[in-house]
């Protein structure tokens, strides 16, 4: 079996002796290690009011070169060993392809409600990000550029990573702050929902601009066509008749896994091939049931950390260096990443006549990159469309907004509630708390 490191193009083989003392126990032991350490992250996040992901992103920061390499460099170098960190990658691959088949699972076209709000959210919560981080990347490029991408493919992908919203950590968020089951929570989940949907097709096409691009658009196209005529058809067949639940979940699974490793033959990067199988399977199937509550914490506990391990093997905040000009080029990604969310979102949305005070919180809602933004980035790294600069910087824009996402939106419920209960009038609700009902879920005095 053949991988690759994200960012380099020598292939090696999934090899556990070749080292002494038979490299699968250092690998074993380097899992260990990995689990630990971002999950002891991740419980210390979450005592801090953060998502528990974004300790998990933290603990793979620390195992790598920017932590560990520099504190105690002789135990990364034992520890993480090439051989190692090609038998992680494999693994992490694994975990990545299993979340894009839950998170495909997951996306339903029903969850997009106010369809007129949610356009104008993520036309302008995606477009002026794209476009701001295409122009960014076009003056960046010389420092940024990976040897094997092409002038646009560089900047269409920059303005990409810069356009992402990480659906999965806005749930968890919008759980953590009791806002899901409320209309501003529902209407981020419903454009992070349609932005991931249209991230997706477009990293696709720009991926197929890195290879031969007429015959990877036609396999692609017969790929979707396929899921679509045919899967789709057969999925809703077994599910009807299938009465294992064990084979209810292994036929998706397997499907994601086939998908994956067609899209990896058409130079496309394999989980969107898992990604596309999961928005195949039929909504009604128990299927999706299987795949969403069975393997979900299993991959989220145990495979999404390898992932995390290997970005944080991939990222050293040294290549910023002690130039000025490198930091202040990560200052401004992050600006830019950050202005244009708020603003494009924020802005689309009051102009399709949501109140200025829930399109400022949807635009800091829609600002958190998460996870969705490392696995973006470690495409880029692995297609060779960003170098080692590039994908740090954006993996530290991902960490920074993913953790000012919480506590900004904390303070922005605490300040809605007092100047609902300032401002609360006896002879009705007044503006402030029809803006607050539809920030929180509450009227004046609490009630539902």
């Amino acid at each position: 079996m053949t991988t690759q490191h994200l960012g380099t193009t020598t292939a090696t083989v999934l090899d556990t002796t070749a080292e002494p003392g038979g490299g699968l126990a250092r690998f074993l032991l380097a899992v260990a290690v990995i689990l630990a350490v971002c999950h002891l992250c991740g419980a210390l996040m979450r005592r801090w009011g953060q998502p528990a992901v974004l300790g998990e992103i933290m603990g793979g920061l620390l195992l790598g070169p920017s932590a560990l390499g520099l504190v105690w460099p002789e135990v990364g170098q034992w520890l993480f060993t090439e051989t190692v960190k090609s038998n992680l990658d494999v693994a992490a691959q694994l975990g990545l392809i299993v979340f894009m088949l839950m998170l495909g699972c997951e996306l339903r076209t029903g969850m997009i409600g106010n369809g007129r709000m949610v356009g104008a959210a993520v036309l302008g919560g995606m477009g002026l990000p794209f476009l701001a981080g295409a122009g960014l990347g076009l003056v960046a490029l010389p420092m940024l550029i990976g040897r094997g991408a092409g002038q646009a493919e560089f900047v269409a992908f920059f303005g990409l990573a810069i356009a992402i919203t990480a659906l999965p950590v806005l749930a968890r968020i919008l759980v953590d702050l009791g806002l899901d089951r409320t209309p501003i929570g529902a209407l981020a989940l419903s454009a992070a929902a349609l932005g991931d949907g249209i991230a997706w097709l477009a990293l696709t096409l720009i991926l197929a601009g890195t290879g031969t691009v007429a015959m990877t658009g036609v396999f692609a196209l017969a790929l979707v066509a396929a899921a679509i005529l045919l899967v789709r058809p057969v999925l809703t067949v077994l599910s009807q008749r299938i009465g294992s639940d064990h084979v209810l979940l292994v036929v998706p699974v397997v499907g994601a896994i086939t998908f994956s490793a067609c899209t990896q033959m058409i130079n496309l990067h394999p989980v969107i091939g898992a990604f596309l199988f999961g928005v195949v399977v039929p909504r009604d199937s128990p299927m999706v049931e299987r795949v969403t509550r069975q393997l979900h914490t299993f991959t989220i506990a145990v495979l999404l950390p390898l992932f995390f391990a290997g970005v944080g093997l991939n990222t050293s905040v040294g290549l910023l260096g002690a130039s000025p000009v490198s930091w202040l080029l990560f200052a401004g990604v992050l600006a830019v990443a950050v202005v244009t969310k708020i603003v494009g979102t924020g802005g689309a949305a009051r102009l399709a006549g949501l109140p200025g005070r829930q399109a400022l919180s949807l635009g800091i809602l829609m600002n958190c990159r998460g996870v969705t933004e490392l696995v973006v980035a470690s495409i880029g790294l692995r297609a060779g469309l960003i170098n080692g600069l590039g994908f740090t910087i954006l993996v530290l824009v991902a960490v920074v907004t993913t953790a000012a996402t919480g506590p900004l939106m904390r303070r922005r419920v605490r300040d809605e509630t007092h100047h609902a209960d300032r401002e609360a009038r006896p002879d009705g609700i007044a503006e402030r708390d029809l803006e607050q009902a539809d920030l929180t879920g509450r009227t004046e005095g609490g009630r539902p």
